[in-house]
Formats: C-alpha cells, structure tokens, sequence
C-alpha cells in the first residue's frame, strides 16, 4: 500500500481494467458506471460488469465537491481542514481551466452552494463562513451530489465526472456509490480522540480514492 506525505497511508482505486487513449489521441475509454452498476445488481463487482464509454479530453472536466457540515465537523478541527482541501481542489480545478460545483450537507438537508460553472479562484472570505450543526444526511449528500452529476451527464456527456466527499465519516449510513461519477475521492477529515475509521470503509466499498486530509499536496495532485 501506497504511503502519502506524512507517513499517511491511502488506497489507491480498485483496479479495473481501463484503455486509454494512445499518445497524441486525445479520446480514450472510461468506466461507465451507470451501466456497470445496473449490471451487477447486488453481486460483488467483477470484470465481467464493467462497461466502458468513449470520451473526449477536449470535452473537461467537472470537480464537484460534497462538504459535510454536520455538528460532529463543526467542533474542532475537521471543518477547517476540509475547508482547507475545498480551496486547493477549487484552485487547482481553475488552474486546469475545469468546472467546479459545491454541495453542502448537514442537518437533514443538502443544498447546491456552487452549480456546476467554469472553477474561479475563490478565497477565504467566500469559504469561512459556511458552517456547520446537526446530523450527518450522508446518503442525502451523496445522492444530491449524484443527481447533479447526473443533470451534467446529460449537457455534456464526454465530459469526465470527479465527487469528492469531504467527510469525518461519523455517520451509519453506507449510501450506494455515486452512479455518475467517473472518479471519486475521499478525503477523511476524522480528528476526533476515537476515530472510527468510517472514511476508508466507504472508500474500499466504493472501490474509491481515500487520502487523509493532511496529506494537502497528495490531495491536490489528483485534480486535473
């Protein structure tokens, strides 16, 4: 297993084969997991479910950000960390001329800030005041955030699809996957005396991308 900045570990996403476009190309495959999941129902992933989609690297990218705002990131340290990831993923998707969308959740509700628009560079002044109370609707954040993917898909479907849910983890719940996202990423902000390690059992069933937070530059390396 990999070893991140900080003597963190992370897991890199499950591996399922991918073509790629050959250099000078600028098409290639990606997983369409709409299709993949529909066909595997509730078996375990296997290769004979994957389906793949032709895209087009002209077409962008789109970074959608899922930030839980519950109480339990509220107290301490774990909102501000994930603020902190929010604003390198915003400025890295304006550095690569990428689209940016924002869902926050928390308290039994879960509200588009960003709609999918090209990234700005955004500072602290538009990030430090959204804050934070009340439960963790981790399965309503997911699927708002899906949902908006979904509407993308349908205006620009050779566009590649990225979810980061920037989350502690305190929550039951273990929503399904994000159908309509190509890549996803979690970013495990859990800075509390007994962690439960919720973040990477989401990552591993989602067969997803988990970086801990403090691992800044690793975070920021991913987005294109």
């Amino acid at each position: 297993m990999p070893i991140g900045r900080g003597g963190h570990r992370w897991l890199a996403p499950r591996q399922v084969p991918r073509s790629v476009a050959p250099r000078g190309d600028s098409t290639g495959t990606r997983i369409h997991w709409p299709r993949t999941l529909a066909a595997k129902r509730q078996a375990p992933l296997s290769i004979e479910h994957v389906r793949h989609r032709r895209v087009d690297a002209r077409a962008g990218v789109l970074h959608c950000v899922a930030l839980d705002c519950s109480g339990s990131m509220a107290h301490g340290e774990p909102l501000a960390l994930a603020k902190g990831v929010l604003l390198r993923v915003l400025e890295r998707a304006y550095q690569s001329r990428a689209d940016a969308a924002l869902v926050c959740f928390a308290a039994g509700r879960a509200e588009v800030r960003l709609p999918p628009s090209r990234a700005r560079l955004w500072n602290e002044d538009w990030i430090r005041p959204i804050g934070g109370g009340g439960g963790t609707p981790l399965a309503l954040g997911v699927a708002r955030a899906d949902q908006l993917l979904a509407r993308s898909a349908r205006r620009r479907p050779a566009q590649q699809r990225w979810l980061w849910l920037l989350t502690d983890g305190r929550s039951s719940e273990l929503p399904p996957r994000p159908a309509w996202a190509d890549h996803v990423v979690i970013v495990d902000v859990e800075r509390h005396a007994m962690p439960l390690g919720r973040c990477r059992r989401i990552a591993e069933a989602w067969g997803a991308a988990y970086r801990d937070a403090g691992d800044a530059g690793d975070v920021a390396d991913l987005v294109s």
